[in-house]
């Protein structure tokens, strides 16, 4: 049965530094607050991996937590580039990141690999691209019963894997509807889980579409209200975009995000 935590608590158990990081939720369900707690916490040397990087991975590289990135696609959606990664790569400030860069459907597909137990996942999906000449571990593979050329990639085995939902009772069992993406798949791979929650309660309630995590397979839960800002929880908030426009002038230069950090990471953590 997973543990109920503080966020505070869940991060300094389960979250070390050097540890491979997952942080997943696409779009909706963004688990800001716990990668919040990391900054806070200091946690250093760090692989972020997911999907999509956009702004919470911005904020972790420029804070200095990660060495390694991997991912599949990387941005400020709906906005432009993510400044402090950039900056990260292109400078090595605050250190230098290093990268490996992989398609939506590699790593989607990795997720599935890790949670189902299997060394590594196979797929047609890259190609006729220039990945394979860039990512080590992209491998050609023939396929023993067509002759057929695939690719295989390993499978994704996150040391701690974080996500967010609406729900959990407090058994553990975690409920998350709406635009779901990897997360259940990041959670069932991963060594460690912590999933932060809008609210627990004493009983989930069915709800159309609905995954459920069972309290066996999660590691730690954390009440944190407005835990995905600014992303949105289905049925509980909506996405801020005010917010992910302004933070492209925010994150653009050092000093205006450092300043952004220390009033709205540090500070506002010492005042929880």
């Amino acid at each position: 049965m997973a543990k109920l935590v503080s966020l505070a608590d869940g991060v300094a158990d389960l979250v070390r530094d050097g540890d491979v990081v997952a942080l997943e939720g696409f779009t909706h369900l963004i688990p800001f607050a716990a990668g919040h707690e990391i900054i806070r916490q200091g946690r250093q040397d760090l692989t972020l991996v997911r999907m999509t990087p956009d702004v919470i991975y911005d904020q972790l590289i420029g804070a200095g937590c990660a060495s390694r990135l991997v991912f599949s696609w990387g941005g400020n959606p709906g906005v432009g580039s993510l400044h402090r990664f950039r900056d990260a790569v292109q400078h090595g400030w605050p250190r230098p990141l290093e990268l490996e860069e992989h398609s939506h459907a590699g790593m989607a597909n990795r997720y599935v690999a890790g949670a189902s137990g299997l060394p590594f996942a196979v797929l047609r999906g890259y190609s006729g691209t220039d990945l394979l000449r860039h990512t080590s571990n992209i491998r050609p593979i023939t396929c023993p019963f067509t002759g057929e050329t695939l690719t295989a990639v390993p499978a994704l085995r996150p040391d701690v894997t974080v996500v967010h939902a609406q729900r959990a009772d407090r058994a553990g069992n975690v409920q998350m509807w709406g635009i779901t993406g990897v997360q259940k798949e990041a959670v069932l791979a991963a060594h460690r889980s912590l999933v932060t929650v809008e609210e627990i309660v004493d009983e989930l309630q069915p709800v159309p579409g609905q995954v459920v995590l069972p309290g066996w397979a999660v590691t730690a839960v954390a009440e944190v209200p407005g835990g995905a800002h600014p992303s949105y929880a289905h049925g509980y908030s909506v996405r801020d975009n005010d917010f992910y426009r302004a933070w492209d002038a925010v994150s653009r230069h050092r000093d205006t995000f450092r300043d952004w950090l220390d009033q709205h990471v540090h500070r506002a953590g010492a005042t929880a």
